[in-house]
Parts: C-alpha cells; structure tokens; sequence
C-alpha cells in the first residue's frame, strides 16, 4: 500500500492510495491541474484513478471534481453530501448506502473500502477505512469534531492512519476570528483539536510500526511543532517511541 499525500489544510485536501495495482483519491480539494500534476509527481497516472471518494462537500475537499468528468472516474458520496454537490456526470456519480444503519462495504476489485460516520457541519460526512487483499488497512479520517467508539472501531487495525489535527485551543480563543467561527471550530461538529487526535492514537496505535500522518493544520491555530509533541507525548504514555514503534509526519 503506498500513501501519497497531495494538498492538506484548509487550502484543500487530498489523499491518493495505491494498492492492489488500483489507486483511489479520498477527496479533490485543489483545483483539477493540481491534482493532475501532483499525480504524475507521484508517478501515478490520472487515467489510471479507480475512483474518488469524498468525505463531505465542503469547497476544500471537491473544488477539483472537475477531474472525474475529464477521466471518466467514479465518484462516490453520501446521498446528503450530494445534495451539496455539482458538476459531476449522472453515470459517474455513486452513493455510499447504509443498511441497518451501518455503511455498505464498497469493493473495487481486491479493494474494500469501508465508509462510516463523522462529526462535522456537513449533511452526511464520513471517514473512510480502505483494505486490500492482503491485509493492508489505512484510514482517513478529515473534518470531525470528536471522534466516538464506532469511528474507532472502524480505524482499528490501519497499517496507515490520516487524521487531521487541526488547533490548539488555546489559540483559537485567542485568534482574531470571529465568536461564532471559534464555537464552530471547537464544537463537537468543528474540528479535532491536537488533544483529541492524541488520544485518539493513544488508543489505536499498538507499536506495530504504524505510519501516522497529521492532516488538515490550521494556520494560525496551530503549528506542526506542537501538534506533533502533544501526539507524541500521549504516545509516549504508552511506552511508544517515534522512529521505533510507529512513524509520524506533519503535513
């Protein structure tokens, strides 16, 4: 399974994963010629995308959608996350469907990929964990604002974890955004801050050599020092070293 981490932040967001010779995007948050060039960067053809699977429909995780008409991929969502979307073909455009309240596993052929709920001010977000025929697990995990017992289950196992670390709360209060964006930010519908994702990997790392990447960074309520100590600190409760136990990159 290779991880290639083409734009994250509020800027826009954007994760491909190859496995299995299949490579998917979990959402398309730059403009189309970004994420084309990024592609080729990483030595992955544009053509050759499986399919492009968005976690919810906010501008920074869909502005290059554009990208799927021009290559003909399939895109899926969440039937209330495509009611904020736009300019996808009819026949490309798939929904992730529940049963029983729980999300349908999607194959693509040697691929599994498993939706399931997330905590933001969006219709039906979702995170997704992704697995191949042999084993490999990753998960991506963007926007949320708290993270539960079912989400954690669903991440258990990843080889690869991406999960957004987003503020320090301290700074949000401080920062010169408006009142009504702070509360958003810090509600349970905002955005993990550094605390939550630490003990969310607190609980989820086993020291298995897992590849943790931090995504979706504030740039004024937070910096990649401080996210990557607070995460390693709670870790280290654990007895887990960096380098030794897992690995971990701020993007």
């Amino acid at each position: 399974m290779k991880v290639d981490i083409l734009s994250s932040g509020s800027s826009g967001n954007c994760v491909s994963i190859t496995t299995a010779e299949r490579t998917i995007l979990i959402d398309a948050g730059v403009a189309r010629t970004k994420i084309e060039k990024r592609l080729l960067e990483s030595g992955i053809r544009p053509d050759r995308i499986a399919a492009i699977f968005v976690t919810h429909a906010h501008n920074d995780h869909i502005k290059g959608l554009p990208l799927a008409n021009k290559f003909r991929i399939p895109v899926w969502a969440t039937e209330g996350e495509w009611q904020r979307i736009s300019g996808v073909d009819e026949e490309l455009r798939k929904v992730a469907e529940t049963r029983w309240s729980k999300y349908e596993t999607i194959e693509l052929g040697g691929v599994r990929v498993y939706p399931f709920e997330t905590h933001h001010d969006a219709r039906e977000p979702v995170g997704y964990a992704i697995e191949d025929d042999v084993g490999n697990r990753c998960c991506v995990v963007f926007d949320t604002g708290k993270w539960t017992e079912e989400m954690l289950e669903m991440m258990e196992g990843s080889h690869y974890v991406l999960i957004e670390a987003n503020h320090e709360p301290d700074m949000v209060e401080l920062c010169s955004r408006p009142e009504s964006v702070k509360a958003r930010i810090l509600s349970d519908i905002g955005h993990l801050s550094n605390e939550q994702t630490a003990a969310v990997l607190k609980r989820l790392i086993q020291g298995r050599g897992e590849r943790i990447y931090l995504t979706h960074l504030s740039g004024e309520n937070n910096t990649p020092q401080l996210a990557e100590m607070t995460v390693k600190m709670a870790l280290r409760q654990r007895g887990f070293e960096a380098g030794k136990h897992y690995h971990l990159e701020v993007v």
